[in-house]
């Protein structure tokens, strides 16, 4: 079986597919990748299906090794990654060679990348997903994050006709170049929001919040104006999901992540919507955030319009392929 080396791994790189959706009632997180369409849309340009394990990067350097030739897909941060000395843009499948190496340059802005390879990543499955679970410590490779050496197994070569190094053809910029400078995150109320103070919900929109340094995967904690309740009181555990914001006592709100729990106590002020959770994926430390409210049914319609526009994209994927 052809193995993927992993010659630098970087800060944390992991395995990851589109998580594990069906065992929430067990208390097992979604994890997966953090900006699932970002993904799905790297493993459709290599010729994968869209729940095909792949990398998860974070942060950089790193670089790989191939065993033989392959191609290959990436987005998210802004990132420079070449082979043997050529740029390869994020959204244009590539093609590598036998025992070429791709470099992965540190982040210019973001923090993540997801990186498809035609074949896939072959590690064994648990619970129907390959994605790596740091904190229960199973999936991936042994439960854990990658290491320098490491080494992966890969699926079958996936799509013969990737000729070019840089295909002339691609995913749109914003599907795959998701970073930004001034990050504005749309959100909807949560079932606490009436919970907090008049002015604390006036601050939550009009004010800056600062990335943590203490953030990871499960989520990111933020630092800005105190949100504070009408009453404090203890509250039972409900259910949260990735893009719940949670604030706890300390009045500092946490916007929960792939790899949150299942349930939590503290109130739910608002949830970022979907479409928007590739946005909260690139949050790194000191950066600055800002949340504008819209309605679920706003919500409803951005999604639809997203995945209707996936839907195309495959179509054209399989036009430019037969």
């Amino acid at each position: 079986m052809a193995r993927l080396t992993i010659v630098r791994a970087g800060p944390l790189m992991t395995v990851q597919d589109l998580g594990r959706p069906n065992h929430r009632r067990e208390g097992v997180s979604l994890g997966g990748a953090l900006d699932r369409q970002t993904a799905r849309v790297a493993n459709l340009l290599v010729g994968n299906p869209e729940t095909a394990a792949l990398l998860e990067i974070t942060l950089g350097p790193a670089i790989l090794r191939f065993p033989d030739r392959r191609a290959i897909a990436w987005g998210g941060g802004d990132f420079p990654l070449q082979i043997e000395g050529t740029e390869i843009a994020a959204g244009r499948a590539a093609c590598v060679h036998a025992e070429e190496e791709l470099t992965v340059g540190p982040a210019r802005r973001g923090a993540r990348v997801w990186l498809a390879i035609s074949g896939g990543i072959d590690v064994p499955p648990l619970l129907g997903s390959r994605s790596t679970d740091l904190r229960a410590g199973f999936g991936g490779l042994a439960g854990r994050a990658l290491g320098d050496g490491d080494e992966l197994p890969l699926g079958g070569t996936g799509r013969p006709n990737q000729t070019e190094r840089v295909a002339t053809w691609g995913a749109p910029a914003d599907w795959t170049q998701t970073s930004t400078r001034i990050l504005v995150l749309r959100v909807v109320r949560g079932a606490e929001w009436p919970d907090f103070k008049a002015e604390a919900r006036a601050a939550f929109l009009r004010e800056s919040f600062v990335v943590r340094p203490q953030s990871d995967r499960m989520g990111a904690r933020l630092a800005g104006l105190e949100l504070r309740r009408s009453a404090e009181i203890e509250r039972l555990s409900e259910a949260v999901v990735p893009g719940t914001i949670q604030v706890p006592n300390d009045g500092q709100p946490i916007i929960l992540l792939g790899d949150c729990q299942t349930i939590g106590g503290y109130p739910r002020i608002a949830h970022v919507i979907t479409v928007d959770l590739p946005l909260a994926a690139q949050l790194r430390p000191n950066d600055a955030v800002r949340f504008r409210e819209v309605t679920l049914a706003e919500a409803r319609a951005f999604f639809v319009e997203r995945e209707n526009d996936l839907d195309r994209f495959r179509v054209g994927i399989r036009l430019r392929t037969l």
